[in-house]
């Protein structure tokens, strides 16, 4: 990139204010994490199909959606620091109705708390992400972004253990082979005391994110401002849809969070399709599949600091298209090669994953005014609905030959495997989105 030594990453002015922003970032990774596993755990006890356990993905992302624009229109009359308070207050309010959802038995209930959460998450992600681009040079705001999705992993790793050791660990239904051949007084007992575990680790999230609202109600944040007459929305949206960066950018964002959440959400199925418990697997092989996710987790977290290193020798573009690449290999492999090394290579996608969200994004705004970022980011935003529609496709690829999940073969793999064909579809584009980035707009930067 064409930046010098000289150029910090984050100036010591803007320190406190970026370290409190960033924070926000693990705590929506937090709530990612413990929700993926949530797809399976309704599954079981509320005895439903793969495509109907997908409807917790399609409220978690579809909250971003339907919310990312109102939060975006909002924060471009008032300040970024409201725009949190809201985010948060509603993040709290959706972990909070999982106490009457869990009462009611409902799993509309459990869905319209996880929509409310996310109306809270879009707010913040609509507000942190530009904000902090904006906290310093332009020539460095991919890195600055990266660094601060860095902190994302932790929240995702502190989720996946809650949701083992606190959830997965203590379903009653989990142990049972077949929870539906019970009599019909021991399945609600076990339901109710199910569904209890689902919710505790909820109420305590909406408890913790209260006291964070707290925090950030009685800190001072500045805020970036542009100078001048503000252009109108329609004006920005016009100069937005001829950016072709960004559109195509917003695009590739909508496909790489559903590779995203496809990967983590089925890495379970996947597992379960080998059957762990196999007499011809090796002894050290038989590991929990939270095991396999932790793993991934990691190697996420490694992959966006490698990645945050690596934007400083190489473009942005290229680097994006080195790793949608080496993420294509991974997916291939999950495809077509069976067994346990199939699941290594889905949980070395991870590492591939590590930094597109960010630099997708990154690159998307790089050129934008302060005005256009606020509107922009919201569209970049909305396209973690893409979290919401490809995992429910996976899902009816899985239950194509019935409610298991390798219940037939297509392709000559098993149902689960062969619905990897989805991310490996988005990676391509991924790829070619880097690669066009890198050729048109990077010219001859390494």
């Amino acid at each position: 990139m064409n930046t010098t030594p000289k150029t910090p990453v984050v100036s010591k002015k803007v320190l406190i204010p970026f370290i409190l922003v960033t924070s926000l970032f693990a705590l929506w990774g937090f709530a990612n994490a413990v929700t993926d596993p949530m797809v399976n755990a309704f599954k079981k006890v509320l005895e439903l199909t793969n495509t109907q356990a997908s409807w917790v993905q399609m409220a978690f992302y579809g909250g971003y959606f339907c919310m990312a624009l109102p939060a975006a229109m909002f924060m471009r009359k008032y300040s970024y620091k409201v725009g949190v308070l809201i985010g948060l207050g509603l993040y709290a309010g959706g972990a909070l109705l999982f106490y009457p959802a869990a009462i009611t038995e409902q799993f509309w209930f459990f869905c319209l708390g996880l929509y409310v959460l996310t109306f809270g998450l879009a707010f913040l992600e609509t507000a942190a992400n530009p904000y902090i681009l904006a906290m310093g040079a332009k020539e460095t705001a991919t890195q600055r972004l990266n660094l601060a999705q860095s902190v994302n992993p932790v929240g995702l790793i502190a989720g996946l253990l809650v949701a083992k050791y606190f959830v997965y660990d203590k379903l009653q239904s989990d142990d049972i082979a077949d929870f539906s051949a019970l009599d019909e007084a021991k399945r609600a007992m076990i339901k109710v005391a199910d569904l209890a575990v689902i919710r505790d680790p909820y109420v305590v999230l909406g408890l913790v994110i209260t006291a964070v609202f707290v925090l950030f109600l009685v800190s001072k944040m500045p805020q970036s401002k542009e100078e001048g007459v503000m252009p109108s929305l329609g004006q920005t949206f016009k100069k937005l849809g001829s950016n072709s960066k960004y559109v195509l950018g917003v695009v590739a964002q909508i496909l790489y969070v559903g590779a995203q959440i496809m990967t983590w959400t089925y890495i379970y199925q996947y597992a379960e399709a080998i059957d762990l418990s196999n007499a011809d697997v090796p002894s050290y092989e038989k590991i929990d599949v939270f095991a396999y996710q932790f793993i991934a987790f990691v190697l996420f977290t490694v992959g966006r600091i490698v990645g945050t290193a690596m934007l400083r020798v190489m473009s942005p573009g290229k680097l994006l298209m080195t790793f949608a690449l080496l993420a294509m290999a991974c997916v291939a492999g999950a495809i077509f090669v069976e067994g346990i090394f199939g699941l290594y290579c889905v949980v070395g996608i991870s590492f591939c994953m590590s930094l597109m969200f960010p630099t997708i994004y990154g690159i998307a705004l790089n050129d934008l005014t302060e005005e256009q970022s606020k509107v922009g980011s919201a569209g970049l935003v909305m396209a973690i609905v893409g979290g919401a529609l490809l995992p429910m496709l996976q899902g009816m690829i899985i239950d194509a030959g019935g409610s298991g999940v390798a219940d037939t073969t297509i392709m000559g793999v098993a149902e689960v495997n062969f619905s990897f064909i989805l991310p490996l579809v988005c990676f391509v584009y991924i790829a070619w989105y880097g690669m066009h980035v890198f050729k048109n707009h990077e010219g001859t930067v390494a």
